[in-house]
């Protein structure tokens, strides 16, 4: 049980890894309080998890928005006693396109959801973490704008890399407290927000080493090792679980 006794919250839980990710966490003994924008998609979660003998909450909203940020870190202190870790996982592609015709609208969108939204997760569950003695937070970057520049995707990986940017001074900054903090790479996964295009998804599972796309399961094991006591030394990472995306070139 790698989480039993901590509390986590997670964004983008209503489906793909952020759904997988509860399921997961919660059968590892974690206290979950999950964060996305669908009610019906959360609550089923929730009453899965419940279902299993695992404790979980939920709190539908927008995490473009400071205010639910802080929501989220009072639920859990209220639910369950404090905040011991986080999965700061929701995010958007956005409009794909190159930069002198992408809508401006697109950017500032882009931003918030990916970037914005890492921003007022730490400045809220860092403080709830500094009352527990320590935590460990994971933010879902991308290997896009990092290892790699995928033409129309100028937004995403700008957003993207700051999140990495991000994780490397709250990690040097709050190391002292015992908090770590870690970037978490993802390579092409099945997802809705892989669509349902099978051309696209045989032409993505060609840019990986392993030559397939990841389960979201396989994602959520590497966010629960970032998360558990195994990565106790583990800090300011830009971890990779991309099939070898980073490293294929045929």
């Amino acid at each position: 049980m790698l989480l039993e006794g901590k509390t986590i919250i997670i964004t983008g839980a209503s489906s793909g890894i952020g759904a997988s990710a509860a399921k997961l966490f919660a059968a590892e003994g974690a206290r979950l309080v999950l964060g996305a924008r669908r009610v019906d998609l959360l609550e089923k979660t929730v009453n899965e998890i419940l279902a299993d003998g695992g404790e979980a909450d939920f709190i539908a909203g927008d995490v473009e928005e400071n205010g639910y940020a802080e929501a989220l870190v009072k639920r859990a202190e209220e639910r369950f006693g404090g905040l011991d870790g986080a999965f700061n996982n929701a995010g958007t592609t956005g409009d794909i396109g190159p930069i002198p015709s992408m809508e401006e609208s697109n950017w500032h969108r882009v931003m918030s959801v990916n970037l914005n939204s890492g921003f007022y997760a730490a400045k809220h569950q860092i403080p709830a973490m500094r009352k527990r003695g320590g935590g460990s937070i994971v933010f879902t970057s991308s290997f896009v704008g990092h290892t790699i520049g995928l033409p129309g995707m100028g937004a995403y990986a700008a957003a993207k890399a700051g999140l990495i940017g991000m994780t490397q001074v709250l990690a040097a900054e709050h190391g002292p407290e015992n908090i770590r903090v870690n970037a978490l790479l993802p390579g092409g996964t099945m997802t809705p927000m892989a669509g349902e295009d099978a051309g696209y998804h045989e032409i993505v599972r060609g840019f990986h080493a392993l030559k397939r796309m990841a389960d979201p399961s396989e994602i959520a094991r590497a966010a629960l090792f970032l998360l558990s006591d195994h990565a106790s030394f583990v800090t300011g990472t830009a971890m990779i679980a991309d099939g070898g995306n980073s490293i294929n070139k045929l």
